[in-house]
């Protein structure tokens, strides 16, 4: 047992040992010419900084290597270059624990909801870092909410509901937060055709006579946002229904405008909540080519006495520069919409994160509810997002949500049913593959949508060793001066390449020397027989002077060919980039096969008597009756002349034939036994016929002659009619 263990772990460490192997080739592979690039190449490459590592003929990129490989092959681990990432964090204020009677003590900007709020990681590449990141729900945190309705003619009646939602809303909303600020803006359409009537008239009131309308416009601020409900109620009834020709309204102009126009709608650093509230869907980016509009949307604020001014410069925004306006002014969108539109709207939903629809009424009625019901739906959802992230670095996210259930919704990135004061963690993971240029730092961000809090994460990135810092220029190592002497080995000046610099560019015409001089990309300089030198392999030198190494990667040599009898190729050829070429008469791999026949003659001068082939001189009897050199001898045979054999296909065909008849014979018995039987039969009856006793009754009633058969006993009875009969009807 204990012997099996042992083979189990010998092979096991075997196997590791392999692998070790493999995996530090890979390093070496890449061709690190300086301890900078071997740690770029992978998480596991070490680079050996000790002077005397490198036997004669390796290149300085053999210093670039696995860690146990580098040990291995004589690098005390003190002269092993191996920096590692590392992560600090720089500010980590705690979450809030803000309660309600304490909220006047606290401004919106005091309310920690992420925790940390910034980081310092140092990246190397392929190793991954990671740390955690947790986020608090706080209790009355601070709302703003925008309300941006259609005021189309089909919005009439809502128009009228909606007059009195600010005190209405702020008295619900009391109940979520203390700290609540309301606004208002309305849309319509573009002011060109075909979306609107431009001839004088309608332009001034764009509905029936008997109705009074308002001008048509684009997008109007009605109210910035504030704490007074009376205030909003006022303006709003204010208010007048406008009208356009086309069914879709122009309201993408209208969120545009909202989301980028930050100081004429007056959000706040707070949670923000944009309501639009319509009964028809929406034009845009494309759309604007009907009204002869081909500009795209700039994304910019163009609000000049709270009026959107160039609706009929700029086409409509597309549904990802929303996305994307929306996202950045950290706004959450609640489409309140008739039953109608649901279809669309929760299509746009999917579109935009951080979104929800609800259904409106015909008339508005149940805004209020929609609002409050689509802001829990909201706020219960936590959603990580980070902005571009520098080419070369990945993110990974892992969520652990309420009561330690890892997340599975946006790969990782969220966590739903989130309560007030409910606390949720993230495990963020960030590797890079590669160093920028010039290795400058870089700054990414992660928040949750829709809130204003983020994380700011600065990247170091690791593209240098420390003993690069106390290099020697111009050293005279270097190929007199041609390079700087730092880890050990040569870095060269521009223009020199080679393991100390000794080869120029112009010469070579290629930065990886060493590349010319393996064979199909190993890892083997000139097949470990030669020097490489600027590119070209030169071959090393044999003690015998009739033993030499050959070929582009001295990958050949005329000694280590096949042996037969202790000599090469048998002393019948010679030795080829280690194959031997035979001489005329042998082949094989060591010439040790002879085509002469001459030794496979019989008696007869048949080759191996016909019985056999001849291999090598040698003959291999085919037929198992016949043994000896020339397949001549056959122990087993009766004579000299050995019998044919029976001929098989006579007997075959008698044996089937003898069946045949034999089938036919016992066919024609069987008739013959049958026409006996018949005719017996037959005379039997004719007797029994003859002997027949006859007798003729009348029947009472139909007076037919009844004759018995076989006498009175008989079952049997044969009835004749009697012409005679009295009754013909009882007769018939």
């Amino acid at each position: 047992m204990d012997l099996k263990l042992l083979s189990i772990a010998t092979l096991l460490g075997i196997l590791c040992s392999c692998s070790a192997q493999q995996e530090g080739s890979d390093c070496i592979k890449a061709n690190a010419q300086s301890c900078g690039e071997c740690i770029q190449v992978a998480e596991k490459c070490g680079w050996c900084t000790d002077a005397d590592f490198l036997k004669q003929g390796e290149s300085k990129s053999a210093r670039c290597d696995e860690l146990k490989s580098l040990i291995t092959k004589g690098c005390s681990k003190a002269k092993i270059e191996n920096p590692r990432g590392s992560i600090s964090i720089d500010k980590d204020k705690p979450v809030t624990n803000r309660m309600k009677d304490v909220a006047e003590k606290l401004k919106p900007d005091q309310i920690t909801q992420i925790q940390p709020q910034k980081l310092t990681l140092n990246l190397r590449s392929g190793e991954a870092q990671t740390f955690k990141l947790k986020f608090k729900r706080a209790e009355d945190y601070p709302i703003d909410l925008y309300y941006l309705m259609d005021l189309s003619f089909s919005m009439k009646d809502d128009l009228e509901n909606v007059k009195n939602l600010g005190t209405d809303l702020m008295r619900e909303m009391q109940e979520i937060t203390s700290d609540f600020r309301i606004g208002f803006g309305s849309f319509v359409e573009k002011t060109v055709m075909p979306y609107i009537s431009t001839t004088p008239a309608r332009l001034l009131n764009p509905c029936t006579s008997n109705e009074n309308c308002t001008s048509p416009f684009s997008y109007k601020n009605v109210l910035k946002l504030t704490e007074n409900g009376q205030q909003f109620n006022s303006l709003v009834s204010k208010q007048q229904i406008s009208g356009n020709l086309d069914s879709p309204e122009g309201g993408f102009d209208a969120i545009m405008q909202v989301a980028v126009c930050g100081d004429a709608i007056g959000w706040r650093n707070v949670t923000r909540l944009l309501v639009f509230s319509t009964d028809a869907g929406f034009h845009f980016a494309g759309d604007g080519k009907l009204g002869g509009i081909v500009l795209p949307n700039d994304g910019k604020c163009h609000l000049e006495n709270n009026m959107y001014t160039m609706s009929h410069y700029y086409d409509y925004p597309s549904i990802a520069h929303l996305v994307q306006k929306l996202s950045d002014n950290n706004i959450q969108t609640i489409f309140a919409v008739t039953e109608e539109f649901q279809p669309v709207y929760k299509e746009l939903k999917n579109l935009i994160p951080k979104s929800a629809v609800g259904t409106l009424s015909s008339n508005s009625s149940n805004v209020i509810k929609l609002i409050i019901d689509s802001y829990n739906s909201l706020s219960s959802e936590v959603i990580l997002e980070n902005n571009k992230v520098p080419e070369g670095v990945s993110i990974k996210y892992k969520s652990i949500c309420k009561n330690g259930m890892v997340g599975t919704e946006e790969n990782g990135r969220k966590c739903s049913n989130i309560s007030i004061g409910d606390e949720v963690s993230f495990d963020i993971t960030i590797e890079s593959q590669k160093c920028p240029s010039q290795g400058k730092s870089e700054t990414i961000r992660i928040k949750p949508l829709g809130f204003n809090e983020d994380v700011e994460i600065v990247l170091n990135f690791i593209c240098e060793c420390e003993c690069s810092k106390g290099g020697e220029p111009l050293s005279k190592i270097c190929h007199n001066g041609n390079g700087t002497f730092e880890c050990g080995a040569c870095r060269c000046n521009e223009g020199r390449i080679g393991r100390l610099c000794e080869c120029s560019t112009d010469e070579v015409r290629t930065d990886d020397l060493d590349g010319n001089c393996r064979k199909d990309n190993g890892t083997d300089i000139c097949s470990n027989n030669g020097d490489c030198v600027c590119g070209t392999c030169e071959c090393k030198k044999r003690e015998n002077p009739e033993e030499r190494y050959s070929g582009k990667f001295c990958e050949c040599d005329n000694f280590n060919c096949d042996r037969s009898n202790n000599k090469l190729c048998g002393g019948h050829g010679r030795c080829e980039c280690r194959v031997c070429i035979c001489d005329a008469n042998y082949t094989g791999s060591a010439c040790d096969c002879s085509l002469d026949t001459s030794t496979c003659l019989a008696a007869n001068k048949q080759i191996c008597n016909g019985r056999g082939t001849c291999e090598c001189g040698v003959c291999k009897c085919t037929n198992p009756k016949f043994q000896g050199p020339t397949c001549e001898i056959c122990p087993t045979c009766p004579g000299v002349c050995c019998p044919a054999g029976p001929d098989i296909i006579p007997i075959v065909a008698g044996v089937v034939a003898g069946i045949v008849l034999i089938g036919l014979a016992l066919l024609l018995i069987w008739k013959l036994l049958m026409i006996i039987h018949d005719r017996r039969e037959f005379a039997k009856f004719e007797k029994e016929k003859m002997n027949a006793k006859w007798d003729t009754v009348r029947h009472p009633i139909t007076m037919n002659k009844i004759a018995w058969r076989g006498g009175p006993d008989s079952r049997s009875a044969l009835l004749f009619r009697d012409t005679r009969c009295i009754r013909p009807l009882v007769c018939s």
